[in-house]
């Protein structure tokens, strides 16, 4: 099942899409699907990030092959950081390069979306707290990333956290490929059963730090071969038994 947000004029709405028609929801997803009886075809919307998450919370280094292009060691426990919800954007808006950074890179990523409160979770009903999963590119000034020493002001701009296009339901986190293109030429390409850390293992770590509200979503860490973005291209990400997002990038005047 593929749950999408969108925009039907100035309204802000969820569906369920079934063959290029959405099955509009009269409320949000998390409480179980409830339909409003309204159908629309996809082309007449705006697909939007398919969800309004309060926090991001992202994995540093949890692809044994990243850590290594990247020479960092591999994390002795999940290495989680934060981006913010004004960092989100959805499915063919822009990634705004800014002129702080000489670097911007590009990182594809599997990201889970959470449907519960979650708190203190076990690893073996951590899944259970989970709505659905969706591609996620976890945008990386990489210069700034280096000289500031910690990842706030690298990963944090507005449009560095590109979501979409819907959240995917049914889905094995675990083994699932990951594939990265910028402009038609294929960047990235790993598998999730290569991840340091599953899914299930960096739910239960996270829920002991910090309270998961629904929405929120968690971006599992990237595989090899990132790389470095220009003004003009566009970025793709596709994982298998989910879809593809795309997002252009445009040079930001400050």
């Amino acid at each position: 099942m593929k749950i999408v947000r969108f925009k039907d004029r100035f309204d802000l709405k969820y569906g369920v899409l079934e063959n290029n028609t959405i099955n509009e929801l009269s409320e949000p997803p998390y409480k179980g699907l409830s339909y409003s009886g309204k159908k629309i075809a996809i082309e007449k919307v705006q697909l939007l990030a398919p969800c309004e998450p309060s926090k991001i919370i992202a994995l540093g280094l949890n692809y044994y092959a990243h850590a290594l292009e990247l020479e960092m060691k591999v994390p002795t426990s999940p290495l989680t950081f934060l981006k913010p919800s004004t960092s989100v954007i959805g499915p063919e808006q822009n990634i705004m390069y800014p002129a702080q950074s000489q670097r911007v890179e590009f990182e594809g990523e599997l990201a889970a979306v959470i449907k519960k409160t979650c708190w203190c979770v076990p690893q073996d009903k951590a899944l259970q707290y989970v709505l659905g999963y969706t591609c996620f590119n976890d945008v990386t000034a990489r210069d700034l990333q280096k000289l500031d020493g910690q990842w706030t002001r690298a990963k944090c701009f507005d449009t560095f956290a590109c979501v979409g296009p819907w959240i995917e339901t049914e889905l094995d986190p675990q083994n699932t490929e990951i594939r990265t293109y910028q402009n038609d030429q294929l960047r990235q390409r790993g598998r999730t059963s290569d991840q340091v850390y599953s899914l299930a293992e960096v739910i239960a770590f996270i829920s002991r730090v910090m309270t998961l509200l629904p929405g929120d979503i968690i971006a599992t860490g990237t595989p090899p071969g990132v790389g470095e973005m220009y003004g003009g291209d566009i970025i793709r990400i596709e994982i298998d038994g989910i879809g593809t997002l795309s997002n252009s990038v445009v040079l930001r005047g400050y």
